[in-house]
């Protein structure tokens, strides 16, 4: 009963980018990598199921949750910032923290008798 309300985050380890940083010579792309946020999607699916899922549970999980984001389904906070668009990009550095909130009414009222 307790435990009904608790928060559920996926934490994804953010890969450095290393080919941007050698392209741009720029260090700031090591401290902190431009990815978009279907890229990031794809990482919690994987993240979420673990790396002894079967293969085609792991591609099933990333399209479903791909196609019910790109359909409006629900939005994720990540970093404290929502997004509702795949292509959008977020800046990220070292741990990406996700929240996946509902875009549906989740409450219906009772019919009537």
């Amino acid at each position: 009963m307790l435990a009904a309300k608790r928060a559920r985050v996926i934490r994804i380890p953010i890969p450095i980018d290393v080919g941007m940083v050698s392209a741009t010579e720029s260090c700031a792309f090591a401290l902190a990598t431009p990815i978009r946020v279907d890229q990031l999607l794809a990482l919690a699916v994987l993240e979420a199921l673990g790396s002894r899922a079967p293969g085609d549970k792991r591609e099933r999980g990333i399209r479903a949750t791909l196609s019910g984001f790109a359909e409006g389904k629900f939005v994720v906070d990540i970093d404290g910032r929502i997004f509702d668009r795949p292509e959008a990009v977020v800046m990220c550095s070292g741990v990406a923290t996700l929240r996946f909130f509902s875009a549906e009414a989740q409450w219906r009222s009772l019919p009537t008798r």
